[in-house]
Order: structure tokens, then C-alpha cells, then sequence
């Protein structure tokens, strides 16, 4: 603490030479390694000896060793620099997503109005505004404007199947397969939009009932522009630590999930995730008495089931809001609650039993009973039934994009 300035620049250089050394040695010969050992030896011999000429001598004759060591040696220059930099704040980001926070994309309306989805909006392609403007709205709004010839052919085109998925992990691609007649135009048509936004721009597919196929009528153009979904950060450490909470809104992914992926060419399709409001646990009974959700036969207490159910805040303007059955009693496919008095039962071990359902019970393993605030418009577990543990990602925890939602913040 009291030595003096020469004293502790000397010691200084002494310890930074050993770490040139060190990080060094394999760009330096046997020789250069001698000799800034060698010099190092003095430098330390003439501190010890506290004569501060010798010091002098011994620190120019180290500074000379190291700086002659690697006469060939140049910096990397700016490019491989910003590279290296570059990579390694992907390789950050990459365990960031993996281990802690995943960004995730809100592909449909589910969730409204807590969070946004893709909403598809009709116009005609000759009101779209100007470039700029389009531009400073695909930034503060996500808006993005589509123009696209489906069928421009005068005969109808056969659908081989409808694939909906997500690109680079943000953006929402719907792929039409067409049976193989490509004279009439590309035999796979790639819309940068859900099915459901697509529709609402002018997207037709409609049904041969007697050969079973369905089909693009004859002048489909989509014509119109989307809104975002909202861009939310999952985080995926909580559940590690805790168990899921009834009330909060959760990610999961939708590996089998058997009723979800027989539904992939309806309207929300099978995406790599949903998010959903976590309306029940492993041990709750779970009914609707329209609009109040039940859970162990009294209406729901957590702060927001009880908001969406009852209609309160946010949630007493837009249609649909409130929990109600499925009510699609053509749909061939099981459903869990398909009418007022259905219920389920989510039992500690894995034997699920779907009561009151037509006089036939369904067994089937323990889990979670996802819901979507707006449940007008929500293929949730009212039809495809129970999250399973292992399906479970994280809660939502921020939205971050686009700006001007009013959702902007943590999410609740």
C-alpha cells in the first residue's frame, strides 16, 4: 500500500510479462521464451535489490524481450474483429433461448384482448398506402400488406393438404398444396400469414362434397394487410422452481397433443406452440356455467379467470368474451366440454376422466386445462383436452413488439 510509484509500475510489468507469457507461448520460439524469462529474472532480482537504476535497465530490457518476441504479430483487422463479436453474441443468445428466455410470436386472436394475435384485414391492392408509409407501419405496427393471385385460372384447384407453420421462429407461413395440376399455376402457393388472417382477406377453400376434396375456387385473390401478433419473451426457469399457477397465461408445445394436430387444416392449425390462460390444475373438476368458468364446482377465484368469466375491465366490451362450451355438435372429433354441464376432471395420477359426456367417460393421463380469453374464437382444451407436464414451457412473461397494443410490458 505505501510502496513507491516505481516500485509498483515494476511489479506491474513483472506480473503482465508472465501473462504474455502464458497467453502466448504457443506463437512464441524457445528462444523469445528464454529470453523474456531471463529478463523477467532481473527485473524481479533488481526490485528485490530496491535499487531503482537497475530497475530502469531491467524494465526497458523486458519491454524489448516481449515487444521483439512477435515481430510478425498484427491485430485482427475490423471485419474479424465485429465477426468474432458477432458470433459470439449469437452463441449468448442461442443459450439465453434455451435455458432462460424464448421469444414467441402470438399467431392467432385466442388470446384477446390480453395479448394480440395475426388479424387479417381486406383491401384492395390499388388503396395500399405508399412505400414509406408502409414501411414506418411495419415497424411501429407490424403491418404487413399482401397482394397474391391464388387461383387466377378459370377452373377450380384441388387442395392436396394445408400446412401452417413458422419461419426463422417469428413468421407465420401458410402453404397451399395443390394436386399437381401446376398449368394452371405453381402447385405450392407460400402466404406470408395464419389461414385465419388470410380468410378474412379474401382467402376461399371450399369443400367437393362428393370427392371428399377441397378446393380454391376459380379468381381467389388475398388482398389486404395483417397486424402482428404480439411478441412476447417466455420465461422458461420458473417451472423448474415452482409449480404452474391457475390465472396465468402459459406457453406449451403441441407434441402429442393428438386433438390439436387432427385439427392442423382447420382454423388454427398445428402450431409448434400455443399460448393459452392456465385455467386449472392436476386435481381440479373443471365445468362451465356460461360465462363463469367452474373449477371444483365454485366459479374461478384466480384474479383473471374471474375477470374474463364475469366480464369485468377489459374484458366486459368485445363479443365472446367469457367462457362458454364448444357448442360444434357436428364436429366428429372429441370434445371435452361440448355443452353446459360437461365437465373434467383432472385427477393427481394419470387416469383424466371426461364426465358427462353423451354417457361415455374418456381415460386419459393428468394435466393442465388451457384456456384462451377469448373463447369465441379458441381451439383450447374445451376440445383437444389436457397439457400435459411435459408439454409445459414457461409462463409469458413480457411483450415486447409491436409498441402501440397497449400490451406493451409484463404480461398478466
Amino acid at each position: 500500500m505505501f510502496s513507491a510509484r516505481w516500485k509498483k509500475e515494476a511489479k506491474l510489468l513483472h506480473k503482465g510479462a508472465r501473462k504474455f507469457l502464458n497467453y502466448k507461448r504457443d506463437l512464441l520460439t524457445e528462444e523469445n521464451i528464454i529470453r523474456i524469462r531471463d529478463a523477467r529474472v532481473q527485473l524481479h532480482a533488481a526490485i528485490k535489490g530496491r535499487d531503482r537504476e537497475a530497475v530502469k535497465a531491467a524494465e526497458q530490457l523486458l519491454t524489448r524481450s516481449c515487444g521483439q518476441a512477435l515481430p510478425d504479430y498484427r491485430r485482427p483487422g475490423v471485419i474479424p474483429e465485429n465477426l468474432e463479436v458477432f458470433f459470439v453474441a449469437i452463441v449468448i443468445a442461442l443459450g439465453i433461448r434455451a435455458y432462460f428466455l424464448q421469444p414467441f410470436r402470438i399467431p392467432t386472436g385466442s388470446m384477446q384482448p390480453t395479448l394480440s394475435g395475426i388479424v387479417g384485414h381486406k383491401l384492395p391492392g390499388d388503396e395500399f398506402p405508399s412505400f414509406a408509409v408502409r414501411t414506418w407501419q411495419a415497424v411501429m405496427d407490424g403491418r404487413r400488406y399482401i397482394n397474391r393471385e391464388v387461383n387466377s385460372s378459370p377452373e377450380r384447384r384441388y387442395l392436396e393438404r394445408i400446412d401452417e407453420g413458422q419461419r426463422l421462429q417469428f413468421f407465420t407461413v401458410t402453404e397451399l398444396h395443390f394436386r399437381g395440376d401446376s398449368h394452371n399455376g405453381p402447385d405450392v402457393v407460400k402466404l406470408p400469414a395464419p389461414r385465419s388472417a388470410l380468410e378474412k382477406m379474401g382467402l376461399r377453400i371450399e369443400t367437393d362434397y362428393e370427392r371428399g376434396l377441397s378446393y380454391v375456387p376459380p379468381g381467389t385473390t388475398v388482398s389486404g394487410y395483417t397486424t402482428t401478433g404480439d411478441l412476447v419473451l417466455v420465461d422458461k426457469v420458473s417451472y423448474n422452481f415452482r409449480r404452474p399457477r391457475r390465472g396465468e397465461v402459459f406457453v406449451f408445445d403441441t407434441r402429442g397433443i393428438e386433438g390439436i394436430h387432427l385439427r392442423s387444416e382447420r382454423e388454427q392449425g398445428a402450431g409448434s406452440h400455443y399460448i393459452k390462460r392456465l385455467a386449472a390444475v392436476p386435481g381440479d373438476k373443471v365445468h362451465i356455467e356460461e360465462p363463469i368458468l367452474m373449477i371444483n364446482d365454485q366459479p374461478a377465484t384466480a384474479k383473471y379467470l374471474r375477470m374474463v368469466g364475469q366480464r369485468e375491465g377489459v374484458y366486459a366490451g368485445p363479443v365472446g368474451v367469457g367462457y362458454q362450451p364448444t357448442r360444434n355438435y357436428r364436429d366428429i372429433l372429441p370434445q371435452f366440454i361440448r355443452k353446459q354441464g360437461d365437465a373434467v376432471h383432472l385427477k393427481d395420477r394419470d387416469d383424466l376422466v371426461a364426465e358427462g359426456r353423451t354417457g361415455t367417460d374418456l381415460a386419459l393421463r393428468r394435466g393442465y386445462f388451457a384456456l384462451g380469453d377469448n373463447t369465441d374464437d379458441s381451439l383450447d382444451s374445451r376440445y383437444w383436452g389436457p397439457v400435459r407436464e411435459y408439454n409445459l414451457v414457461g409462463p409469458a412473461l413480457i411483450s415486447l413488439w409491436p409498441f402501440n397494443t397497449g400490451h406493451w410490458g409484463l404480461i398478466k
